[in-house]
């Protein structure tokens, strides 16, 4: 009995070749589109183009509401959507964008906070706004969580209760909503923004690795820690976090620069009074120069003094130089 196959049996492969090629093509090239950073927004147009759609008026605090509205939907809604909590192709193989959006996530929920704790309230004994009291735990919600609850479902909630708090701030008619433009408010929202630029400063400068002397006590002759750290500490990012912590720096940066020009136009008063405004626009600039474009495929981890780039250490440098001018900011502000 002969065993040649048939030659519809030969022949079926070829298709079934092809169409997994052409499937792989189109996924491959769906994922280079929708690994794209969305580029940065004008506040002032933005936050004018809403009030005049929505007919309200823009008061001290709308523009810091309306950007961190804005930017939360550009989280959602850029091009390929939401991608952290992805389980099926390309998605679930892409970190670049998803550490990105981690970045965003981070200082969304860092100004939510300040909004619900200090900047809509006149003292600490003052009641919570109750928009701001849901919005502020939506945010948090992990950012991989996909389904029971999915992280998208949950920040759109967190965003429709910020723009009740919005409706509410403009609403001439009503006094249930406030901000208060104030610099110890605002000194408040910086030294949380100090904390996080500082450590992705650090993480950002141990892509090459080097050894530190520990500092966790000094400047404290009784201070005392949990368990004993060695005197030399080896801090170095591992190889294969090295472009999550850049495009992590990234998100970071896109959003707190736009945050900050919002905190511009709100706390203009505070910051002329401080003679700080200067200050304020050198931080943005610091912080918009982090997002020229990545003109490498890939994130390069040469030396610092070798003969290839290191591009974490130039994001790097951005991100502690804009920290650093923070920190001066901040201290401006203490000053009666």
């Amino acid at each position: 009995m002969s065993t040649e196959s048939t030659p519809s049996t030969r022949r079926w492969p070829k298709p079934v070749a092809a169409a997994v090629m052409v499937a792989l093509f189109l996924l491959g090239g769906f994922g280079f589109y929708i690994d794209q950073e969305p580029p940065r927004f004008d506040v002032a147009a933005a936050t004018a183009e809403r009030a005049q759609a929505r007919k309200e008026t823009v008061v001290p605090g709308y523009t810091t509401t309306a950007t961190l509205i804005a930017v939360s939907q550009r989280l959602l809604n850029k091009r390929g959507g939401y991608l952290s909590n992805d389980v099926l192709p390309p998605g679930v193989l892409m970190d670049n964008i998803p550490e990105w959006e981690f970045g965003v996530l981070q200082q969304v929920r860092d100004l939510t906070r300040a909004l619900r704790n200090d900047m809509s309230r006149s003292q600490t004994q003052s009641v919570e706004d109750p928009d701001l009291v849901i919005a502020d735990p939506q945010f948090n919600v992990s950012s991989d969580s996909w389904l029971f609850p999915s992280a998208e479902g949950e920040y759109q909630k967190g965003i429709t209760a910020l723009e009740r708090y919005l409706g509410r701030l403009a609403d001439a008619n009503k006094s249930d909503a406030q901000f208060y433009a104030r610099a110890d408010n605002l000194r408040r929202y910086l030294e949380v923004v100090e904390s996080r630029l500082g450590s992705l400063s650090q993480r950002l400068s141990a892509s090459v690795g080097h050894e530190a002397r520990n500092t966790d006590l000094a400047n404290d002759a009784n201070a005392q820690q949990s368990t004993p750290s060695p005197a030399l500490v080896n801090k170095k990012t591992p190889w294969n976090q090295i472009d999550n912590v850049f495009f992590e720096a990234r998100g970071t940066t896109w959003a707190l620069a736009q945050f900050l020009r919002a905190i511009e136009t709100d706390f203009g008063p505070v910051l002329d009074n401080k003679n700080a405004r200067v200050s304020l626009d050198q931080i943005i600039r610091e912080l918009e120069a982090a997002q020229g474009p990545l003109r490498s495929p890939i994130i390069v981890n040469g030396s610092g003094f070798g003969l290839f780039a290191n591009h974490s250490l130039v994001m790097g440098n951005y991100v502690a130089r804009a920290n650093a001018a923070i920190i001066d900011l901040r201290q401006l502000l203490e000053q009666g």
